[in-house]
């Protein structure tokens, strides 16, 4: 069964750091580039970071560049979203994504959510 479990989510001033992780299961991890997206109150949901399946690849949102990290532990089979400075405007509900196509299709897997609210 494919799970994919965040957590990390809270309530947090603004300027301080937080840290996401997304803890994955039934399938196979290490073959999948991994996401962050971020679904803030009223509006669409919205990509905030990815990563390649061996992590020498990093791709981030203008709005977050330079504040957050994503990474992930291929032995442990998380990824995490290291966000520092962070800013009201980045109250969401945080999702990880696992996404990998080959020549049998594409494989999609969504987590549930954590929300995350920064006060000003």
């Amino acid at each position: 069964q494919v799970q994919l479990v965040e957590s990390g989510g809270e309530y947090v001033q603004s300027g301080r750091s937080l840290r996401l992780s997304c803890a994955a299961s039934g399938f196979s991890f290490s073959t999948y580039a991994m996401s962050w997206y971020r679904q803030p109150p009223g509006k669409e949901r919205e990509l905030v970071a990815s990563i390649s399946s061996a992590g020498s690849n990093t791709n981030y949102a203008d709005s977050v560049k330079v504040r957050f990290t994503i990474s992930r532990d291929n032995a442990q089979k998380t990824v995490y979203l290291q966000m520092n400075s962070v800013k009201p405007e980045d109250t969401a509900v945080y999702y990880c994504r696992a996404l990998r196509t080959d020549w049998r299709g594409t494989y999609d897997y969504w987590g549930q959510g954590t929300q995350v609210t920064v006060s000003s």
